[in-house]
């Protein structure tokens, strides 16, 4: 029953990340990568994190999305600004590229057996867990995400400012 499950949240995955790719409206787009998320959120609950499963939607289902849809709405180009796409000759050798990198992890799959390592006893999903983690062993790479958004939103807040 648990494989049925993961197939069915895979395929609908799968699904939306090719739909995100495909659609041509970007709204449309972005209402795939929520499909996404979400499908992602679900995986995790599968797997028995229910922490991530959380953080991802509230996150990235929610947070995230809604400033995607909104940076869409206010960049949507005019009919002046549409025209003929400067990178349609890069854009036909998607499917080729991503048949080699589809193949490339199919190989390495069956070379590894496809089992997930363990890797530190009694690590889960649980925020106990992740908390203890990310406040020891990965607390310079934390802090230094931080820097690094604190830098970008300073950056966006730089070039978003009207020029008097």
């Amino acid at each position: 029953m648990a494989l049925a499950a993961f197939a069915l949240i895979a395929l609908i995955a799968l699904g939306s990340a090719l739909g995100l790719v495909v659609k041509r409206n970007p709204i449309h787009g972005a209402l795939f990568l929520v499909v996404n998320l979400g499908s992602i959120a679900a995986l995790y609950l599968t797997l028995g994190a229910e922490f991530l499963a959380a953080a991802q939607v509230i996150v990235y289902a929610g947070a995230i999305m809604v400033l995607f849809i909104f940076a869409i709405m206010v960049l949507i180009p005019g009919k002046e600004e549409t025209g003929p796409d400067p990178h349609r000759a890069l854009r036909l050798w998607a499917l080729p590229v991503g048949g080699v990198l589809f193949l490339q992890v199919v190989v390495l799959l069956v070379l590894f057996g496809g089992t997930p390592s363990a890797g530190k006893p009694g690590a889960s999903g649980s925020v106990e867990t992740v908390g203890r983690l990310l406040f020891t062993d990965y607390l310079f790479p934390f802090e230094l995400t931080s820097v690094l958004l604190l830098a970008a939103m300073v950056g966006v807040l730089l070039l978003a400012r009207r020029r008097a």
